[in-house]
């Protein structure tokens, strides 16, 4: 793949450690690093993020920690060595910006709370990812991506009508998190260019959910009521056609979802002629989207019959090519042996040195028309000579000598 490609020199000279692990706060890091921040990780010698051994394989890294892990360094510090504390301090003074998002109270049990490292590096950009804020009844609790989708009003609104809550498949709590503290840690770095500020950004999790649902607080605002579970359709509003349709083969993904605006009539009128109806434009019972409310399941039933016949990817060929919104309902295999994704970029093959071939979802804005580069996942460690020596300055014997030392691992 053309290494010479965009987006990789945008945070060039940025250095972050990175005390993170699991999903929120390495999807966050990783995409500084593919940005072109050098994104140095601090794991722990004995097996580092938990991440890599999801997979149950000794030695082999789970395609999870690939994933939410490129284009990063590795480096192992013994944290309860006080050799190992001294080193990740001074690897913060040469940094610009330190994310964590252990445990409530862990890093300041581990004495690399803000206090401290703000003392060693005025200007450090620190972030804390943790599952509920400060002042929430709950902010010590330990919290996942489920946990905060729990908590943060998205399973509430995802689901069947009178079904019960369901978590989506999405995982906004982690990576959906991770994603705002990256856009901050954006903002926090373009001030300090000029004022030399540092900051502390700290995100919960269940705070982030929030800005993902507003769309359902609008719902309440109107309604006076809590957003209700919306199915295949919108807790904004519901204006039929809009969901997904059953298509020819039957299989568990073989739908494609239609929708018709309620502020665009001739989303409707397009349709109607698509699946040969335009006997129906004009008809009170369904010329306008109140209308169509009240005659919810005859429209419905009329757009199905048309569907079944149809393959989902011929039935949003046809529909789309008429100025209808539509969409197959696509799988992760689909879209994994979807070719142009590999081809623009979006989902390159990388090589690892132990996994070998590994597809990799990669950042998907482009710079200048291309994706940025994507390197593999570090292997634990990797970096520990390379880092220590441009960051810190040590020799080789000294680096050496935390490794015969177990410092370093």
């Amino acid at each position: 793949m053309d290494t010479n490609i965009g987006g990789q020199n945008c945070l060039s000279g940025v250095r972050i450690l990175d005390f993170t692990q699991f999903e929120a706060g390495p999807s966050c890091t990783e995409a500084l690093a593919w940005l072109g921040a050098e994104v140095v990780k601090v794991e722990n010698p004995g097996g580092g993020d938990p991440g890599r051994a999801l997979g149950g394989k000794a030695g082999i890294d789970d395609p999870y920690f690939l994933l939410f892990n490129a284009n990063k360094k590795s480096v192992t510090v013994n944290l309860k060595d006080p050799k190992g504390l001294q080193l990740v301090k001074d690897l913060a003074a040469k940094a610009d910006v330190m994310v964590e998002n252990f445990a409530p109270g862990a890093i300041e049990r581990l004495g690399l709370g803000y206090d401290t490292i703000k003392a060693i590096n005025p200007g450090i950009v620190y972030c804390q990812v943790k599952g509920f804020g400060e002042g929430s009844p709950y902010e010590k609790n330990l919290a996942f991506d489920m946990i905060a989708q729990a908590c943060g009003g998205t399973m509430s609104i995802t689901g069947e009508r009178d079904g019960r809550p369901l978590k989506p498949g999405p995982s906004l709590g982690d990576t959906g998190t991770g994603m705002l503290l990256a856009v901050s840690i954006l903002g926090a770095l373009y001030r300090r260019k000029d004022t030399g500020q540092g900051d502390h950004l700290q995100v919960a999790m269940q705070d982030a959910m929030l800005h993902y649902i507003r769309i359902a607080f609008a719902a309440q605002y109107r309604t006076g009521k809590a957003a209700q579970r919306a199915a295949d359709s919108s807790v904004s509003n519901t204006t039929p056609p809009m969901g997904t349709y059953p298509c020819k083969g039957g299989g568990l993904n073989d739908y494609v979802y239609i929708f018709t605006s309620r502020t665009n009539p001739e989303h409707w009128r397009r349709l109607l002629g698509v699946i040969g109806r335009s006997d129906l434009d004009g008809d009170p019972r369904y010329d306008t989207p109140d209308a169509r409310i009240q005659h919810a399941d005859e429209v419905n039933e009329m757009i199905a019959k048309w569907t079944r016949q149809h393959s989902k990817h011929d039935a949003m060929e046809i529909i789309g090519a008429a100025g209808i919104p539509a969409g197959a309902v696509l799988d992760t295999m689909e879209l994994s042996n979807d070719p142009t994704f590999e081809m623009r970029g979006i989902m390159p093959v990388i090589d690892h040195p132990k996994v070998g071939k590994f597809k990799m979802v990669s950042w998907p804005v482009r710079h200048g028309g291309k994706p940025p580069p994507v390197a593999p996942a570090p292997l634990l460690g990797a970096n520990n000579d390379d880092v220590l020596a441009s960051w810190l300055g040590l020799a080789q014997s000294d680096i050496g000598g935390l490794r015969a030392g177990g410092t370093i691992g």
